[in-house]
């Protein structure tokens, strides 16, 4: 099977498709590696053997307009939600919380839906264009045969030129009755939804610090993403020399907003004590230096296809005043994002 992506940027009518029509995606293992590259990534939380970043080259590019396509999906036969490792997860994550090992770290589950056939992952593309105009939506189909579906709302690294931006995204909301009809501007935050934001962009800053760059730093703001409300900050630079864009990547990602504080500990900490193997979700996605672009977004609100299997993917920020409910709540209200595309 070629492998190939197709992305659609936030509030854009048309979409691109990146063809490699022979060979293999190049398989990298750090982000330095993508210094002096272009075409379509798709990276994993954490990069092994098994799981390398992936190079699309771009042989075959092409845009579409977005066509209307009626609700068709296959009929859902079984979910398989987690819960109960969930849970188990979430003590003893919290835990390292409780005893100041750790000041945020983030806890993924995974939703498997058994469907009663087999689902065409272009469709669930289209579907999510139509749903989701404010998101990043993109469709990476894998030479396993297997395909990965992002409806994000998380720029991970962004530049057209050299005007570049990043974003510290974190704190979630859900919108209910009469305020789905706004952006959640009225919506008051919590001391823990603030904090976890600001978790972010203090990493951020010191990341664009450490590389010397000067940035303009924007008030969080509350942006809407599907049904949810997140806060948000823009750091916005200027970048004459792109060719290092990999050895930034490598040491901005993954952020706080999917790992936590202190990266490193914490990283390992989720990877040798979460049930769910996280894969591509969570990593990043996009588009690298095409046509003196870049469009580099984090791989939230996953599905990955594979025949009538979606496996659902989401996480949340836990900080020392978590609730399990409340976290598993956050979780569920996410995932919905991907699930509202199979009924």
């Amino acid at each position: 099977m070629s492998s190939f992506a197709q992305y659609r940027l936030p509030y854009a009518h048309s979409y691109t498709r990146i063809e490699q029509t022979g060979g293999l995606p190049r398989q990298l293992q750090t982000c330095k590696e993508l210094n002096g590259c272009n075409g379509f990534v798709i990276a994993p939380f954490s990069v092994s053997d098994e799981l390398p970043i992936l190079l699309i080259r771009p042989d075959k590019v092409s845009h579409h307009e977005i066509a209307i396509v009626p609700c068709r999906s296959p009929r859902v036969e079984s979910v398989q939600d987690g819960y109960e490792k969930y849970a188990a997860d979430y003590g003893t994550f919290h835990q390292q919380l409780l005893d100041d090992v750790f000041q945020k770290i983030v806890l993924a589950r995974c939703a498997t839906v058994q469907l009663d056939a087999a689902v065409s992952p272009e469709y669930l593309f289209l579907m999510a264009c139509q749903l989701y105009p404010r998101l990043f939506i993109a469709l990476v189909g894998l030479p396993d045969g297997t395909c990965w579906l992002t409806a994000t709302p998380e720029i991970l690294l962004e530049g057209e030129g050299n005007r570049w931006r990043t974003v510290a995204l974190a704190g979630t909301m859900q919108l209910r009755g009469c305020e789905l009809q706004s952006e959640g501007e009225s919506l008051v935050w919590s001391t823990k939804n603030i904090v976890e934001q600001r978790y972010v962009a203090t990493y951020v800053a010191a990341c664009l610090e450490r590389f010397g760059i000067s940035y303009q730093e924007d008030e969080p703001r509350t942006v809407r993403a599907a049904n949810l409300v997140h806060l948000r900050s823009d750091f916005s630079f200027v970048l004459d020399d792109d060719s290092q864009i990999g050895t930034l990547l490598d040491d901005l990602y993954p952020t706080p907003a999917v790992c936590g504080l202190p990266k490193h500990e914490t990283m390992q900490f989720i990877l040798n004590n979460e049930h769910t193997s996280r894969q591509y979700y969570s990593g990043f996605m996009g588009s690298l230096a095409m046509n003196d672009e870049t469009h580099l977004y984090v791989s939230l609100r996953c599905m990955q296809i594979e025949q009538n299997i979606c496996r659902l993917y989401a996480g949340g920020g836990l900080l020392k005043d978590s609730q399990l409910e409340q976290e598993w709540q956050e979780t569920e209200a996410k995932m919905q994002t991907v699930c509202n595309l199979l009924i």
